[in-house]
């Protein structure tokens, strides 16, 4: 790939959303040329006559700055279309502002349009969720699942990703927000400085090498955000959110390094940084899931998941995160009680108080009794990650070194 030949000044972002929206924004405020695609024709004629998104962040913005002729307008330079092969051919930088579930089938539209474009692209995947890879059913990350699927064209393209701390309601409006960059170094570099770093004050980040990690934790943390909306909506005291928060670090350090990626990646700001603004705020669409399926509930899981969405903008990531989690730990036999916890929760439960019995035994009756990892744990983990994670059953199951 000819990295020096991609022109950072074309960035094109696929599905504008809440995320892919307020980019827009952002980069609008920059000068650059943005392309906006969506595949809705009426949609993309309504945000190049109006300069706004009918779909998301308008209103919630109208209601925030006080009516409508207070909402600030995309910029000039900012074009919606939905000519996926015109914005392929056209732009370098390609933002993948889509959700997990949708990305498999995006990626055989993207193909062969990518297989007959005659320069390269750099593929930027904020996209939080995890998937099992329909060969090997193994667990895999977004940037491990455009790779599987573009796998004979690995030379047209390289794929870089974002992860948090960040809303996207911050982006919008311009508050301080530092991400993090992950991926190719010298591609990284490229997206730091020219494409992320025009305005300091107002978006920055931080490189960090370890891609999978980065991933795994952004899309780990939104089932512990899950978790935590609920256990806020209930009278459990001040004190088992900090738990909560400190155990899951362990489940979700240990998964990271199952998938590929390190337990250094869990300890930056894409891990801790990421967790701590998804489980301790509203702005969170996962925290706002768990907040209000409490809320919600009436003894159907799948009844009470519609009426949560319908009161949500965008889609949160968690729930269909976690069914992805629980089937690769169930065929693994691997031991995570709040991952195991949340899928109880938010798929089998049938009483409402039973939601707080599954919290208080992910807890409070956790098989382990360290919250270190010892020596030989931790070289086992680096050799052995598969071998070593602990099982759910069996003789494994009662190990702790």
């Amino acid at each position: 790939m000819r990295i020096n030949n991609l022109d950072p000044g074309r960035i094109a972002i696929i599905g504008p959303g809440r995320l892919g929206t307020s980019l827009a924004y952002k980069f609008g405020r920059d000068n650059k040329r943005v392309t906006l695609y969506y595949h809705d024709s009426e949609v993309c004629r309504t945000i190049n006559r109006e300069h706004l998104n009918p779909k998301h962040l308008t209103e919630e913005l109208a209601k925030r700055l006080g009516g409508m002729d207070q909402v600030p307008r995309l910029a000039p330079t900012v074009y919606a279309t939905n000519n996926l092969e015109r914005v392929i051919d056209d732009n370098d930088f390609i933002f993948l502002t889509i959700t997990m579930n949708r990305l498999p089938d995006f990626l055989n539209y993207l193909k062969p349009l990518l297989e007959k474009k005659a320069g390269d692209t750099c593929l930027v995947s904020p996209i939080k969720g995890l998937i099992s890879d329909e060969i090997t059913k193994e667990l895999i990350t977004p940037s491990q699942l455009i790779n599987t699927n573009l796998f004979n064209i690995r030379d047209k393209y390289e794929v870089v990703c974002i992860g948090g701390p960040f809303f996207d309601m911050d982006i919008m409006l311009g508050h301080p927000v530092c991400v993090t960059v992950a991926g190719n170094k010298r591609i990284a570099k490229i997206i730091r400085e020219e494409i992320i770093r025009f305005n300091r004050r107002e978006f920055t980040s931080f490189y960090n090498f370890d891609i999978i990690g980065v991933e795994a934790c952004g899309a780990l943390k939104n089932i512990v955000a899950n978790i935590m909306g609920t256990v806020n909506s209930m009278d459990l005291g001040n004190s088992i959110p900090g738990t909560i928060f400190a155990r899951s670090g362990v489940e979700v350090r240990s998964l990271s390094k199952l998938l590929g990626g390190g337990f250094q990646a869990f300890h930056s700001q894409a891990g801790v940084g990421d967790m701590y603004i998804t489980l301790s705020s509203v702005a969170s669409k996962n925290y706002r899931y768990g907040k209000y399926y409490y809320e919600l509930y009436g003894g159907n899981p799948i009844e009470t998941d519609i009426k949560v969405l319908e009161r949500i903008d965008g889609t949160p990531e968690g729930p269909n995160t976690i069914r992805n989690v629980h089937k690769y730990l169930e065929k693994k036999n691997m031991y995570s009680p709040l991952f195991h916890c949340a899928y109880k929760i938010f798929n089998e439960v049938g009483h409402k108080k039973d939601i707080q019995e599954h919290i208080i035994q992910a807890c409070q009756f956790d098989k382990r009794t360290r919250e270190y990892i010892g020596p030989v744990s931790r070289m086992l983990y680096k050799l052995l990650p598969n071998f070593w994670y602990r099982r759910h059953k069996g003789l494994m199951s009662n190990l702790e070194i």
